[in-house]
Order: structure tokens, then sequence, then C-alpha cells
């Protein structure tokens, strides 16, 4: 573990995961913000289009300036436009920087390392790029890939619900908004781009069953909320033991609580937060598992600056807690 001070660049960084990752960075005791580039904004205020960040004095570097301030040894969270850091990337790691993409670019990718933290430890702190999942997969692997350890489901399936802001900082998020606003709106149906992402660790774990994921955007600004069912031909394996899956799994696990009971996941008591709730239950030939993070957070910028610090040699609670 070392406690030497890194400076972390931010590609792209006038979006709302950019934001979150530089409000974070703000408190983290071990780094140093470095160029915070933006095509669209440079120049601008922070604090002009993030209120959140008011208090601070920084403005958006213009375009290049990752480049120009970079040395090695540095970190370079990517939070640009999808398919812009897999040209980008390679310039980066090539002078010695550690990346960390919040695009979709190196996900499917087997030279990147997966960013599921609790999952990947090991390889991210030997990685020096990281892909950082979606929010949405996040969710449901955290939910399913204990269940790995039994015998595989039939089917898979995944209903999930998210707040506005996973649709990312552009123009047509007001008005989507206002018809969001008393509606819960079902999307992306057939081709929703995280399936793959999801599909592709689930059978890297063993799961074969067929995967039926639907996604919806709520009346939230962020938040998740994800059911999750592992649905078995011969009947479930014993509750009792999954639960000592679960527990075995995330029992130590910093940003992960289990609640059971009479108590649900609640999107209210992770926003703002890197942590995810998750509840299981057995019923009849189907495992339940409900998880709840904030897109924003543990499904982004929190998940990111988690695996920063594993590759890094920081606690991972570093900048949270």
């Amino acid at each position: 573990m070392t406690n030497a001070v890194t400076r972390v660049h931010v590609w792209g960084s006038s979006g709302y995961a950019a934001a979150e990752a530089i409000r974070i960075l703000l408190r983290h005791p071990f780094v140093e913000l470095g160029a915070l580039e933006s095509r669209s904004h440079a120049g601008e205020r922070l604090g002009d289009h993030f209120p959140a960040l008011r208090a601070q004095r920084r403005r958006f570097d213009r375009e290049g300036s990752v480049a120009e301030q970079l040395t090695a040894g540095d970190v370079v969270m990517m939070a640009g436009a999808r398919d812009e850091a897999k040209s980008v990337a390679p310039r980066l790691l090539e002078r010695g920087a550690r990346v960390i993409d919040f695009s979709a670019d190196f996900r499917l990718d087997d030279e990147a390392v997966y960013g599921l933290t609790e999952w990947n430890r090991e390889k991210i702190a030997r990685s020096s790029l990281v892909a950082n999942p979606g929010c949405y997969p996040t969710a449901a692997l955290l939910a399913l890939l204990p269940l790995a350890r039994f015998d595989r489901p039939a089917q898979i399936v995944v209903d999930a619900k998210s707040g506005i802001t996973g649709a990312g900082r552009n123009p047509a998020v007001s008005s989507l908004y206002a018809e969001v606003a008393g509606d819960i709106r079902a999307y992306g149906l057939q081709t929703h781009r995280h399936q793959p992402e999801m599909e592709r660790t689930l059978q890297a774990h063993g799961f074969g069953a067929p995967l039926l994921f639907t996604p919806h955007v709520v009346p939230l600004a962020r938040g998740m909320l994800s059911d999750a069912y592992a649905i078995y031909q011969g009947g479930a394996p014993p509750e009792h033991d999954v639960r000592a899956a679960f527990e075995d799994v995330y029992g130590t696990a910093p940003f992960i609580r289990l609640v059971d009971g009479e108590s649900a996941p609640s999107v209210a008591a992770v926003t703002g937060t890197n942590d995810a709730e998750l509840r299981v239950d057995v019923r009849s030939n189907t495992v339940r598992v409900l998880c709840a993070l904030d897109n924003l957070g543990k499904g982004a910028a929190g998940q990111a600056v988690q695996n920063m610090n594993v590759m890094l040699g920081h606690p991972e609670e570093a900048g949270f807690r």
C-alpha cells in the first residue's frame, strides 16, 4: 500500500459521471486533480454547469490538455463520448498512464480488465487499463454472480429502473424528464447496449441461460433498483445455501450491504454514495435478488474511484469515508 499523491486527469469532464468523479476526487486524500479536459466547455467554470462544484474555482481545460500535462504514473479517467476512448487510450497507455474508461469502448475487449471491483480485484490491481462497467450491468451482476456456485438456472430475468441521469448529459434530458414525470418508461427492449456486457460476464462465470433484460427510466435524478430472477428447471438451491453464498462473497466488501427481514434495498439509502444494497430470497424454483445503487456512484464514478484505489494500492474506501 502506498500513500503517495497521484495526479488524476479527467478526459471528457463535462458529463454527469465526470462531475461525480471530480466531486469524489476533490476530497480524496491521495490524489490531486490534473487536467479537466472538455471539448464543449473549455474555459468555462465547473460550477456554472454543476452546482455541487460551485465552490471550486477550476475551469474546464481545453481539448488536448490531458495529453499535454500527462506524465508517467498519472491516472486518466476517460468519460468522453462513446467510440472515442478506443483511439485515445492507447496513446496515453504508451506514455505510462493508468486508464479507467467510463464508456463502453473496452467492456467487450480482452485487452482491458472488466472493473466490477468485488469480482476482479486481483486483475484490476495488476492492470493499467480498466473498463468501468455500466450501471445496469453492475447492479445485475452483483446480484447474480454469487449464484455461480450452484447448478445453472434455465432462465435469467432482469427488470431494472434507472434515474434519468443514466441517459447522459445532453439537451434532450430536460424534455425527457417532463415526459417521464408521472410515468415509468421501458426502452431499449430489443437492442440495449448493456445486454451484451451482461451476457459476456455471465457466460464467463458459467451461466448459459438466456437473459431477458428490461430497462426502465423513472422520474428520479439518480439511483437504480434492479430486480434479478434466476429461474431453475428443477427447483432452486436451498435458501440457506444461497444466503451463505452471498455472505461469503460480500460479507467483508466495504460497499455492499446485505439486507433481509422486513427491509428492502433502498435507492434513497445509496444515493450519493458508492454503496449497493442487496436482498436475496428463494421462492419455489426462483432466486430473486434485488439491488439498489446510485447509477452515478457505484454504477459509474464511484466504482471508477474504487477501481483506481485498487490499482494504486490504496484502501478501497479512500475518498469515500
